[in-house]
């Protein structure tokens, strides 16, 4: 795509800033909005956000993030999505996947019953109810082939700091493919395909069956934290740019039937506030993206229901510069760095 990530472009683009950028679950839906919000970022920030000193992601935000990581901008997602006829062609055959708006029924078993106890001491109802999901039989290779045709010959993407967020179905603990080296190493584990720690992060319960990587079997990394913006606190960074398509801070009102939707959003604003009062506490500022009435009205109550992608990046287009822009002034961040 014409870029390469290096770690002098951003010490030249960035000057003293140390950034990173942290992408959570969302779906198909919140893949879509996430796509506008991380081009209305580039635009507020006048950066290259590829040029991130980390970029952190969970289930839909892992393929955003390894999209990125690949080179590929905020403007090749927003192409692919609108069928563009000069559309990157990897990213065109991912998002044209409809993996179905329900799970087919799922199979025996309860394989990530870690969950519950994890959601126990961590007082997250719906981490612990994820435990006790049974088996998803959904088939999850669109998303092992999306991770392969991004992945460099070292099996990761070339930006060496892409962390990809799973959690171990066994004791619920989180797992961020990629942290330690550039090639999908992570501590004491074996070296991690891309298509694999995308398919992991992505195994919601119920949904998709776990993934096994080095011996161990890995769930949704959502199941446990939405974003898990927290993993980045020992990196010590100046900001961090979250962009939650599946948490709203201050609560969004819901009638009818979207109101079970809230029900969970609301659990994971809770944890998000959690995470970014421990990253404010380490110093490091935070600019917090995450959709408003509008977009929630024009998502609608299933994350999976494709039918509605249209009118979510319509949605998302009219609001988010703006949202951004408060999300802006509300970190106390200034000027507009080159």
């Amino acid at each position: 795509m014409g870029y390469r990530w290096n770690s002098n472009t951003v010490s030249i683009r960035n000057m003293t800033t140390r950034r990173g950028v942290a992408i959570g679950c969302g779906g198909l839906l919140g893949f879509a909005w996430t796509a506008v919000a991380l081009d209305a970022v580039e635009r507020a920030l006048n950066w290259d956000i590829r040029t991130a000193d980390v970029l952190i992601g969970t289930s839909a935000g892992a393929e955003l993030v390894a999209t990125l990581g690949s080179g590929r901008t905020p403007a090749d997602l927003l192409a692919a999505l609108d069928a563009d006829a000069g559309a990157d062609p990897i990213l065109a055959a991912h998002v044209a996947v409809d993996p179905g708006r329900f799970p087919p029924l799922p199979g025996l078993g309860f394989p990530g019953l870690g969950l519950v106890g994890a959601g126990l001491r961590a007082r997250s109802p719906y981490a612990a109810l994820a435990g006790l999901l049974p088996r998803g039989r959904g088939d999850a290779d669109w998303l092992r082939s999306f991770g392969q045709a991004l992945a460099a010959p070292s099996g990761w993407v070339s930006h060496s700091a892409t962390w990809v967020v799973g959690a171990d179905a066994a004791t619920g603990a989180r797992v961020a493919f990629g942290a330690n080296d550039t090639h999908g190493m992570t501590a004491g584990a074996a070296p991690v395909d891309l298509g694999d720690a995308i398919a992991a992060s992505w195994a919601i319960p119920g949904w998709f069956p776990p993934v096994r990587i080095g011996g161990k079997a890995y769930v949704d990394g959502g199941s446990v934290s939405s974003v898990s913006a927290d993993l980045l606190v020992p990196r010590e960074l100046d900001e961090v740019v979250i962009i939650a398509p599946m948490t709203s801070e201050g609560g969004a009102p819901a009638t009818g039937v979207n109101r079970v939707e809230r029900l969970l959003r609301t659990q994971m604003t809770r944890g998000l506030d959690r995470e970014v009062a421990l990253l404010r506490a380490a110093g490091t500022r935070v600019i917090r993206v995450e959709p408003g009435p509008e977009e929630l009205a024009a998502m609608g109550p299933n994350f999976m229901d494709s039918a509605r992608r249209p009118a979510t990046i319509a949605a998302a287009r009219r609001v988010l510069p703006a949202r951004v822009a408060d999300a802006l002034r509300a970190s106390g961040h200034t000027g507009r760095p080159a």
